[in-house]
Formats: C-alpha cells, structure tokens, sequence
C-alpha cells in the first residue's frame, strides 16, 4: 500500500486501469462479442470512453502538482457515470447478453468501485 501513499500516484492506477479496460473491450470483447453479447459498436463506445479516462488520468499524474484533489474529484465522478452507464447498458441489452458477459461487467464495477473508494480516501485524507 506504500504505492497509494503518494497522491499522485492514485491517478497512475486509474490510468492504467483505464487502460486495461480499454484494451479488453477493444481487442477481446469486441473480437468475441457474439460470446459475451453486446454489440461491436456498444463495446467500441465504452472502450473509447475509457480511453479518454486513461488519458486523463496519466496526464493528471505527470502535470498535476498543486489542486490535485479538484482533479482527483473529476475522475472520482467519470469512474461513478461509467459505473452507472454499464450498468444502464446491462439492463437495456439483458435480453441479449450472456452469463460471461454479466459477469466481465460486474468484475469490471466492482473494480472500478474499489478504485473510488480509494480515490474518495485519498480525497479525504490528504
């Protein structure tokens, strides 16, 4: 935990999280989606989306000194919206998703939620 001790830090996490979301609904979601059922085109969004967080959050990290909890909050919220925005997508396309793909999306909240209570700690604390 000595990593999260530093502020900054916690947008590194973030943004490589972000980053790996992006890629796994990129190249491995979108290569399968008949398996995971979600449309090409719904997993493209959601990627691009987190690509734009990843962006935000490792430019954060190398550019932000002062203020860094304002920064902090924005990525704090983006990460809440995309929580709530999958789970939006889960529930208006149950009909055609299957089993593997509840349970990606869900592993993918639950650990974007850890993240945010790490952020909303930090947010706090510092």
């Amino acid at each position: 935990m000595k990593f999260i001790k530093k502020p900054k830090n916690i947008f590194l996490l973030d943004g490589f999280g972000a980053l790996l979301t992006t890629l796994l609904l990129f190249f491995v979601l979108r290569t399968f989606n008949d398996f995971f059922g979600l449309s090409k085109s719904i997993l493209g969004y959601l990627a691009a989306l987190a690509l734009v967080f990843s962006i935000y959050s490792i430019f954060c990290y190398f550019l932000v000194s002062d203020n860094w909890k304002s920064f902090l909050k924005i990525i704090c919220a983006a990460n809440i919206f995309y929580c709530f925005l999958t789970i939006g997508i889960l529930v208006f396309n149950y009909h055609n998703i299957s089993i593997f793909g509840i349970a990606y999306f869900l592993g993918e909240i639950a650990v974007i939620v850890g993240i945010v209570f790490l952020e909303i700690k930090m947010i706090r604390e510092k």
